[in-house]
């Protein structure tokens, strides 16, 4: 009895541990079944035309624009522009309250008068005194102070003359005409305001003129990437405003000289500054849109190559 007790304990061991494997191996089954496994993708090795790209991003500038600072100061009394305006070569932009200019230029055309009758009567007794000196009539000294003294009244002359001069200059001055045919693009006074001229401070930046049709990407390219880029190489512009379009560009100026942000940080970058000029004149562009660039720096053709994935 014992042993048959031992053997059906045996089979019943047996065959659950059967059955056990007999599950696992389905689940095994099942999940090797469910799993896709990894992905590869295959291409066959061809000749390809490979081009090497530089990526930066910057914003849009026009080629040329002109800050318009007066070169005198005071108080703007006719400010006939505003932003957006187009204006012509010579128009007027503004004037500066001129009273104080006329006033010292009068006050110079008096002291010009009095310095021009002292010099003609000074050099008037200079040839009287020539004339007496050379009959015996008066000595050498008094001859020699009489020409000392039309010396000093005919430079005072000449320093009046020059000083009614800049005078007459810092008058016309106070009008303020455009030096280019364009857009203004920025307006930062108002009518009434008191601005700064550029002869003895650093001048009030009153407005921009620039010429929108001849539009440029100014990107900062990293140091280790300018070396590869040259002038003449094309680039592929994306402008954010501009989503679904390419423009396409010439790179037409490298700066020589690096700009550094976070001098001394860990988030410290070296660039150089890179304009290119745009060829596609069919949309509008405005100084300040967002731009990145692809700078097509070298090109091989007929090169066997696979995708860069491989």
């Amino acid at each position: 009895m014992a042993n048959n007790k031992t053997k059906k304990r045996k089979i019943i061991i047996f065959s659950l541990i059967g059955l056990l494997l007999i599950v696992v191996a389905f689940l095994v089954y099942w999940h090797i079944s469910q799993d896709p496994g990894i992905p590869v993708q295959t291409e066959n090795a061809s000749l390809r035309t490979l081009t090497q790209t530089v990526t930066a991003s910057g914003k849009i500038q026009p080629e040329v624009q002109v800050k318009i600072s007066p070169e005198v100061s005071g108080e703007i009394t006719a400010l006939p522009v505003r932003e957006g305006q187009e204006v012509k070569k010579g128009e007027l932009l503004l004037k500066i309250k001129p009273d104080t200019y006329i006033a010292r230029r009068d006050q110079m055309e008096a002291a010009i008068n009095s310095a021009k009758a002292n010099r003609e009567r000074s050099q008037s007794e200079y040839k009287r005194a020539e004339d007496l000196y050379a009959k015996g009539l008066i000595s050498e000294a008094d001859l020699e102070a009489a020409r000392t003294l039309y010396h000093v009244n005919k430079a005072q002359y000449e320093q009046a003359q020059a000083t009614l001069n800049q005078a007459t200059e810092d008058l016309n001055k106070t009008t303020v005409y455009s030096p280019m045919k364009g857009t203004v693009s920025q307006l930062n006074s108002e009518l009434g305001e008191r601005v700064l001229g550029t002869q003895q401070f650093q001048g009030t930046d009153v407005m921009t003129i620039a010429d929108l049709s001849r539009m440029e990407a100014r990107v900062d390219v990293d140091e280790n990437d300018v070396v590869l880029v040259s002038l003449g190489d094309t680039a592929r512009i994306e402008v954010d405003a501009y989503r679904d379009k390419k423009f396409t560009g010439v790179l037409s100026e490298i700066a020589k000289t690096a700009t550094t942000k976070g001098l001394g940080t860990q988030q410290e970058v070296t660039n150089f500054q890179v304009k290119i000029r745009i060829l596609d004149k069919d949309l509008e562009l405005l100084p300040g849109m967002s731009v990145t660039v692809d700078i097509e720096t070298e090109t091989r053709e007929n090169v066997l190559s696979v995708p860069i994935q491989s």
